[in-house]
């Protein structure tokens, strides 16, 4: 089987650095897409050491990013055997959606006209980086940055428990058919809109910025769920 963050604290008007990841990151992001792109299916069970022979690294670094996982509710430990790729239904997607349509898209109206001006280009790198994963079809790129995009977002909101768990939630929906969208070239049209929402929040239009992200999410649960655009 070839089996394949940090929210920013502090002044969220400093951009983000880029900086490579260490071995235990690269580890953890791996195997987090994998997961979450059904390439390590629900239900299966993995060991530490398979995974690292898979990855080329030891059974020490997929520990822990295994329990890492673990901790996000990606995986569960099994005593003596591993670890199990937990299974989620449709009703537990749909669910999620709905926790974030509840948080994410009307907290758009606290960071409009709110982004100070040495912030932005931090915002645009990560949106260019999205851009630019979706083109060459990385996903473990693309997801990372576009976790990391929302979550510098949403730092504007000055609202730390909101930026925690506005993230735990994104790191934990599965996204079976972003596949299909990347190979198609479809994945790029989504990660254009984080341009978008930039320049509707920096123009302070907290309507269409709500808009906005609402589609935003309510089109990964109906499309990247599945690659269908009925989400059947």
């Amino acid at each position: 089987m070839s089996a394949f963050d940090q929210e920013p604290h502090g002044d969220p008007a400093l951009a983000p650095l880029t900086r490579p990841l260490s071995l235990r990151e690269t580890v953890l992001e791996q195997l987090r897409t994998a997961i979450i792109t059904g390439r390590i299916s629900e239900g299966e069970i993995v060991s530490a050491p398979a995974l690292g022979a898979s990855l080329g690294v030891s059974a020490t670094p997929v520990r822990e990013a295994m329990m890492d996982l673990a901790r996000e509710g990606l995986v569960e430990t099994l005593k003596n055997k591993g670890f199990r790729v937990t299974t989620m239904s449709e009703g537990d997607l749909d669910d999620l959606t709905q926790i974030r349509l509840l948080l994410e898209p009307p907290a758009m109206g606290l960071v409009a006209g709110n982004i100070p001006e040495n912030a932005l280009p931090g915002l645009q790198r990560l949106a260019d980086a999205c851009l630019k994963a979706a083109e060459q079809g990385d996903l473990e790129a693309y997801l990372r940055n576009d976790r990391e995009f929302h979550a510098l977002v949403l730092s504007f909101t000055r609202n730390a428990q909101l930026v925690e768990l506005a993230t735990s939630l994104r790191r934990r929906t599965r996204l079976y058919g972003i596949g299909t969208l990347s190979r198609e070239g479809r994945l790029a049209d989504s990660a254009r809109e984080h341009h978008e929402l930039i320049d509707l929040l920096v123009a302070g239009d907290g309507d269409r910025a709500e808009a906005l992200l609402r589609h935003h999410i309510s089109h990964a649960r109906s499309l990247w769920a599945t690659g269908d655009p009925d989400g059947e």
